[in-house]
């Protein structure tokens, strides 16, 4: 009963989360030159995902292997290495989703700025919610199928066991959020710094100016 609950809670969120971002596309995004802008943070923000992704998914395949190893001589749980690359693999789409999203708002929240400050804080606060919403529907929904099938595993006596094993699925999704924590961090301090020294110091640019390159990447790199 609690797992079917769990599912139509996270099954609930997702759904809840697409129509919000389906509501917050509707939106203008403004002049052409705001759209230009919102393209280019767009085309950076999915190059630097990519780039990323791929040396989580190396981090990860060695990580599989190495608790793969160690299941198969017994010395963890078999279902331990899938249920962290599982949660690795959730916490990743979310991130996916939750970047997509952001760099879709930016540009209709300042179009809708101009318009007044409430319409531009439901577009804000919309788009938020979707990557908050997304986070918590697919951790509810990937613990509650785990726990199925660990039980279906082990048995519905083995709560300790299960609980344990269990603990390798949130591993895995925290260890994919502290890549996209700490790669977003650097970017977007040597974009920044490399903005204001570039733009401001030696161009005399006003600082987030679209002339300057850096400032998209510094976009990218907030978002």
């Amino acid at each position: 009963m609690i797992i079917a609950l769990s599912l139509i809670g996270g099954l609930t969120a997702i759904a809840f989360s697409a129509f919000l971002a389906f509501r917050v596309l509707k939106e203008d995004e403004g002049t052409e030159r705001m759209r230009e802008i919102a393209e280019a943070v767009r085309i950076g923000a999915k190059s630097y995902l990519k780039q990323q992704y791929k040396l989580v998914a190396i981090s990860f395949g060695v990580i599989f292997l190495i608790m793969l190893i160690l299941a198969a001589n017994g010395l963890m749980e078999f279902p331990a290495p899938f249920l962290f690359v599982l949660g690795g693999f959730l916490s990743a789409l979310s991130g996916y989703i939750g970047m997509t999203m952001a760099t879709n708002a930016s540009a209709r929240t300042a179009n809708a700025a101009m318009k007044s400050l409430n319409s531009a804080l439901r577009v804000a606060f919309s788009a938020g919610a979707v990557m908050g919403l997304v986070v918590v529907g697919l951790a509810v929904i990937g613990i509650g199928v785990s726990f199925k099938i660990l039980e279906w595993t082990f048995g519905s006596d083995k709560l300790e066991l299960i609980t344990i094993t269990l603990l390798n699925f949130g591993m895995g999704a925290s260890f994919a959020a502290l890549f996209a924590r700490v790669g977003g961090g650097i970017f977007t301090k040597g974009a920044d710094v490399g903005a204001d020294l570039v733009g401001k110091v030696e161009a005399g640019i006003p600082e987030d100016d679209p002339r300057n390159p850096a400032t998209i990447a510094d976009n990218v790199g907030d978002n």
